[in-house]
């Protein structure tokens, strides 16, 4: 059983600490359990409870009302508005409970209901990338374990490969232009470079993921077998033992007669003079408008 303090409560739910205080208070919404020593501490159980309480309040529902609902009539009433209502706040919440719980079948729920209704784009850019950059900061705050991180993590990543999956091919003959995708070796998290691949394939772009952790030795001998039209990588972590400087003006002379695209926060956090055959791109909609218009140029 996980141990919550009041803060850890306020960390992942959103609710301010003061009001949480007034709701246990005035309405009796939790009760905090108490150590030997007379020290308050919350559960899972309590979490969960006030997840759900949030979604409900924060779309209408009195806590009053609430106060006189079961947990379990409450966490009924709480879901039957998620899946209706789909409002981005509700949905995230809806993630970071299922991501606790470790409960594949309510992510599920809340993941297929946003694809079905605004398809697999909307859904990554609206629903999952503002529920990573609050696990990221959850993460930063130690309020979530590492489990259950990774468990959401592999959920996700399942689901950006499957959607790939239902993509045709573009074949090397097609005349369309060959975009290599890697991740330098200081990259953690692959799921920016899986969504990336999915964007290029989703324009007949041929799009090839090279992997995570690779060498700028590997990039320069596979592009000389291969000759992309142009490789794109993300820096957002620095480089040990190297100025970003360096390691752009190394990775640009890797490509022979490709273009090298980046984007990432080491680019924006100091000034990089780029080689002649580099571009930044600012995140993931410059993104998006450069591969629309690639994509516009070879129909």
């Amino acid at each position: 059983m996980a141990i919550y303090s009041i803060r850890d409560l306020e960390k992942l739910t959103g609710i301010k600490a003061h009001t949480i205080r007034m709701w246990e208070q005035r309405y009796g919404i939790v009760e905090p359990a108490r150590t030997p020593t007379n020290i308050r501490y919350y559960t899972d159980d309590h979490l969960r409870h006030l997840f759900n309480v949030a979604i409900l309040n924060r779309n209408g529902v009195k806590i009053s009302k609430l106060a006189k609902k079961s947990p379990d009539e409450v966490a009924d009433m709480s879901a039957e508005l998620t899946q209706a209502r789909g409002d981005n706040n509700s949905q995230i919440e809806a993630l970071t409970l299922a991501m606790i719980d470790l409960d594949e079948s309510a992510f599920e729920v809340v993941y297929s209901t946003y694809v079905k209704e605004r398809g697999f784009e909307q859904a990554m850019m609206e629903l999952i990338y503002p529920f990573l950059d609050k696990l990221q900061l959850l993460w930063f705050t130690s309020t979530v374990n590492p489990v259950q991180e990774k468990f959401i993590i592999h959920l996700i990543r399942n689901k950006i490969i499957s959607a790939i999956d239902q993509l045709p091919t573009v074949s090397a003959k097609s005349g369309r232009p060959t975009v290599f995708i890697y991740a330098a070796e200081t990259e953690p998290q692959e799921l920016p470079f899986l969504y990336l691949q999915y964007l290029i394939r989703a324009r007949r772009i041929r799009g090839i993921y090279l992997g995570n952790s690779v060498s700028l030795s590997e990039l320069r001998e596979i592009c000389q077998k291969v000759h992309p039209d142009y490789v794109y990588t993300i820096l957002q972590e620095p480089i040990p033992r190297q100025t970003i400087q360096g390691y752009v003006d190394q990775a640009s002379q890797c490509i022979g007669d490709g273009r090298l695209l980046l984007t990432g926060a080491q680019l924006f956090i100091s000034p990089v003079n780029l080689p002649p055959a580099a571009r930044v791109l600012n995140g993931l909609p410059d993104t998006i408008q450069f591969l629309d218009e690639l994509n516009m140029g070879f129909r």
